[in-house]
């Protein structure tokens, strides 16, 4: 691996713009994004023997164990785009997950530059949340306060209706942040305790998010 690999976590709750820093983040440093949600969809389109294993587990309506998750996720670092490094994405959520990374890191002669917790309170993300609305026909996206439709429950595009999503609703994201919050929670006091965790400001602009991230990044 070249010295100035970079591999990073990304954490973050529901609507706390993780996907969108972490995007910035894979653009700005020529890094693959790996989330783990893409790792499991495309194992199962392209019915790899892990995407097999999953499938049946999912289709049960059972977690997938850890194993095949970390299966994946070693896989996946194991290519050569990942020679400079990654940033991961909804991996690892647990201890297990966490010390299994660190194997698989070790095993390549790396370790884990950095961990970034996007952090935002509570009932901003249900603001955030609660006020999206979605186009039926276009599936254009609008907020009811940041970014409103030019009349109100219809589509600016095609004239579609707006609706919310079923997890848009208050009492679905507060639970959302719960379960987030009960499985991150040990996470974070497992890479605080390394002295690898850095925090940053999630209730702000798009643009001053991105900033922090990459001042923390570009002191590592």
């Amino acid at each position: 691996m070249p010295e100035e690999s970079r591999f990073l976590i990304l954490l973050g709750p529901p609507m706390s713009g993780k996907g969108t820093q972490a995007a910035r983040l894979s653009q700005l440093f020529g890094i693959p994004q790996v989330s783990s949600g893409d790792l499991f969809r495309d194992n199962i389109k392209n019915q790899t023997n892990l995407g097999l294993e999953a499938k049946k587990y999912i289709d049960r309506g059972d977690l997938v164990p850890d194993e095949v998750t970390i299966g994946m996720v070693k896989e996946r670092l194991h290519r050569e785009d990942c020679l400079g490094g990654a940033l991961l994405d909804g991996f690892p959520r647990t201890i297990p997950q966490a010390e299994a990374l660190d194997d698989i890191l070790a095993g390549v002669g790396v370790s884990l530059s950095a961990v970034i917790s996007v952090a935002v309170p509570e009932d901003v993300l249900v603001e955030r949340a609660s006020g999206r609305r979605i186009c039926r026909n276009c599936g254009q996206s609008y907020h009811l306060k940041f970014d409103p439709p030019k009349e109100s429950g219809i589509c600016d595009e095609d004239g579609g209706e707006l609706y919310q999503r079923e997890d848009d609703k208050p009492e679905t994201v507060r639970n959302r942040f719960a379960v987030y919050q009960a499985q991150t929670s040990p996470l974070i006091e497992f890479y605080r305790a390394r002295g690898i965790l850095h925090e940053v400001n999630g209730d702000q602009l798009i643009d001053e998010v991105a900033d922090d991230i990459l001042q923390v990044v570009n002191a590592l």
